[in-house]
């Protein structure tokens, strides 16, 4: 095995990946120890792909780089360590957390990579349409009342909070969050870390921001009842309330909350409404091109006639993949009062369902489709991560 850094220093072998991350746009690195060497792999656009291996040796003194960068215990080689650290490459401010598990090959580490000097944070690059963006911006503005936002890891909901966050921040509202963990640091919020061994939990930390009087709330997950039903009650005592949840869909959200035992009476009168969304790649600008897709295709797509779309032929720009960065899609549900007296009625998610796609709600899968159309994705990314419904 040829190592891709030879005796260059922990230092140098870490400064060079990160610098390598930040060139390729990636949000993840993995370090992870094989048998006899360190593999080195990198999450670009959502995939990962192998960048380089190292000896054990340079994959110990990476390891303790990191570990002394995010001054924790040098010794704990048994448990897993979270931590983090700023650094800064190339010019640019990087805040990386990292995650440290035993293997039975030596630890492997995970850094996520956050670049803290070009937050784009405005609501409009979130990717919605003209209508979702619109009933979106109306949502945050109410007063009071429970947002969610809702997909599986990785989907970009906490960009969406964030930019949420970002657009109403003002000197005259007081605003707090409650994060695991704390990812951007905004100007004028007061954001909490959750730390376990302090007691500060989500459920015990909002309990406690409500005696310092607030009037927006972002709780970073609602995980269990104690929380679900305290963000629930302080969204309607005056309080706009932000969270997530990990459903497949917006209506998929207040299920959870039943689920979780919240009454159906608080999640109807409680809830403003929810955003799922998941990420897709985007084509590649430098070699996007048009063609005429099959007819089994547009079938699929329950698209009725022919319409042109666009793919990445692959260059240099994409590393060849015809991809580069990506958008999110959207699923926007509103609570209305016909919705909420089926929510009171205990009727079927299919029922409420049927009667936000006749208000107007698009599914994952439709606002993916509009994205298509208009040369922004392709039909396979949309098919891979939406459901037919």
């Amino acid at each position: 095995m040829e190592e891709k850094n030879k005796n260059l220093s922990a230092t140098s072998v870490l400064n060079n990946y990160l610098l390598e991350a930040v060139r390729s746009r990636a949000s993840d690195i993995h370090f992870e120890a094989d048998n006899n060497f360190l593999r080195v792999r990198m999450r670009i656009d959502g995939r990962l792909k192998e960048i380089g291996k190292e000896s054990m040796e340079t994959h110990s003194q990476v390891v303790a780089r990191i570990k002394v960068l995010g001054e924790v215990d040098m010794g704990e080689k048994k448990h897993n360590i979270d931590g983090r650290f700023p650094i800064k490459i190339s010019g640019e401010n990087l805040d990386i957390r990292f995650s440290v598990f035993p293997t039975i090959h030596g630890e492997c580490v995970v850094l996520r990579i956050l670049h803290t000097s070009n937050i784009e944070l405005g609501l409009e690059p979130l990717g919605m349409n003209k209508t979702q963006l619109k009933n979106f911006i109306e949502m945050i503005h109410k007063p009071y009342g429970l947002l969610l936002v809702t997909g599986p890891n990785g989907s970009g909901k906490t960009t969406t909070l964030y930019s949420a966050l970002n657009s109403i921040n003002s000197i005259e509202k007081s605003i707090t969050t409650l994060e695991d963990p704390v990812e951007y640091h905004l100007p004028l919020l007061r954001q909490t870390q959750i730390d376990k061994d302090r007691d500060i939990t989500f459920a015990t930390g909002l309990r406690a921001l409500l005696r310092q009087d607030p009037d927006v709330i972002m709780v970073g997950e609602i995980r269990d009842l104690e929380t679900a039903k305290i963000a629930v009650q302080s969204s309607i005592t005056g309080h706009l309330v932000f969270s997530t949840l990990h459903t497949n869909n917006s209506i998929g959200a207040m299920i959870r909350l039943l689920n979780m035992g919240v009454e159906s009476f608080l999640v109807a009168y409680a809830t403003l409404g929810v955003v799922a969304q998941r990420l897709v790649k985007k084509i590649c600008s430098e070699c996007k091109e048009a063609y005429m897709p099959p007819p089994e295709l547009l079938k699929t797509l329950d698209i009725d006639k022919p319409v042109e779309f666009y793919r990445g032929r692959g260059c240099a720009a994409c590393d060849f993949t015809g991809y580069r960065g990506r958008i999110a899609i959207f699923e926007l549900f509103i609570m209305t009062d016909e919705i909420r007296k089926l929510l009171l009625k205990n009727v079927s998610f299919e029922e409420i369902f049927e009667v936000a796609r006749n208000q107007g709600m698009k599914t994952l899968r439709e606002h993916g489709i509009e994205k298509i159309i208009e040369g922004i994705t392709t039909p396979e990314e949309v098919i891979l991560i939406t459901e037919r419904r």
